[in-house]
């Protein structure tokens, strides 16, 4: 367990009012990584708890970190889709409580392969308020907010809110009528753009890489914007030609591209 200072993490300036110092269990430098957050319902149906597992997985293959808020539902299957050493729970509560206690053991797998966040000393067990604060910090660590089932008064309408105030897009899963209100709404109102190739909106992230053993480092996400062989050497300089001979990457008409 540990603490940092909230201003060493340039994500939260969009905050209406940063955290001055967060507690952590777990891996920081996911706080490196792109992040998609996700958030949704408790009790999402299996479509949508089908379709939150395959978005976090297809992102997590990218490279990609998941941030979600440790709840039961979409939370937890947004968390155990990424995989828990691809994932970044945020709580409503102080690091000692595992809370809800129906996600303990996801939440200490997270510990000690992803990483646990939390505004809130030991022993503050979770209320209203914390879970409304909660919801912001999981919006701002994210690139981009997806929102896969949500009624109109709902935790997760509030964080679309959040979002809108940040500058973030908003991703929905596209719903039947009369089912994720919220959602619905978001997209009639032109707020949100709907998922409806799983494979393409996560490709705004890059390719998946074939290597499964392929280290997730700075070469890795810069070679996932398919930048020139001149831009890649002059920030990497030999290591493009080694990466091209390991058959890391490729080089085709003067782009670079992940194997």
């Amino acid at each position: 367990m540990g603490q940092l200072f909230s201003d060493s993490i340039a994500a939260l300036d969009v905050m209406k009012k940063t955290p001055f110092l967060l507690h952590y269990k777990g891996n920081l430098d996911l706080l490196r990584r792109p992040r998609v957050s996700i958030v949704g319902s408790r009790r999402p149906s299996n479509y949508t708890k089908l379709f939150t597992y395959n978005i976090a997985k297809a992102l997590a293959k990218r490279g990609v970190c998941i941030v979600s808020g440790a709840a039961m539902g979409v939370d937890a299957v947004a968390h155990t889709g990424a995989g828990e050493e691809n994932t970044i729970a945020v709580v409503a509560n102080g690091l000692d409580i595992r809370y809800p206690s129906v996600n303990r053991a996801l939440i200490e797998g997270i510990e000690k392969q992803g990483l646990v966040l939390s505004q809130f000393n030991d022993g503050f067990k979770a209320t209203t308020w914390s879970f409304v604060v909660r919801n912001e910090l999981v919006v701002a660590l994210g690139d981009m907010l997806v929102v896969t089932q949500a009624d109109l008064e709902s935790g997760s309408m509030r964080s679309a809110q959040y979002a809108q105030k940040m500058g973030k897009k908003i991703f929905v899963l596209p719903q039947r009528l009369e089912e994720s209100s919220g959602t619905n709404l978001l997209l009639l109102e032109e707020k949100a753009i709907p998922i409806y190739d799983i494979e393409k909106f996560a490709s705004l992230f890059g390719e998946a890489p074939t290597g499964v053993s392929l280290q997730k480092d700075d070469f890795f996400y810069f070679c996932q914007t398919s930048p020139t062989l001149d831009e890649a050497l002059a920030q990497f300089k030999e290591k493009v030609y080694e990466a091209e001979l390991e058959g890391i990457i490729t080089i085709h008409n003067g782009i670079v591209r992940l194997r």
